[in-house]
């Protein structure tokens, strides 16, 4: 593969990584997706390149650097989801003693998300 080409399917690669980032912040499922699929197959093509120009270097790094950044933002969210989740799955109601110094069951849950009044 020629040095031009290789240079345009990394400079696609670039842009769909930040495009994937945009995505993610809109919370566009669909087009995460898309820009998923895309970015395996520049990969898969990528893959095939032996010797990477000198000029062409700079711009891996740079893919590269972008796509730790997303991936730092996804377990951030993914990390923020699962204490959301854990939040709402805690006891509303906390324990209370009872008249010999134990605790004491309450007759509610107290799990937020059990679709219970």
């Amino acid at each position: 593969m020629n040095r031009e080409a290789v240079h345009d399917l990394l400079q696609q690669l670039h842009d769909i990584i930040l495009l994937e980032r945009e995505h993610a912040k809109a919370l566009d499922i669909k087009a995460m997706a898309m820009d998923m699929e895309q970015k395996e197959s520049l990969l898969h093509i990528l893959g095939r390149v032996d010797d990477l120009h000198p000029d062409d270097r700079a711009l891996a790094r740079t893919i590269q650097q972008e796509n730790i950044r997303n991936a730092y933002l996804f377990k951030a969210t993914l990390n923020w989801i699962q204490d959301t989740m854990e939040f709402f799955g805690r006891k509303s109601v906390p324990s209370t003693y009872g008249q010999y110094g134990t605790t004491v069951n309450n007759a509610i849950n107290g799990r937020l998300l059990s679709g219970r009044v």
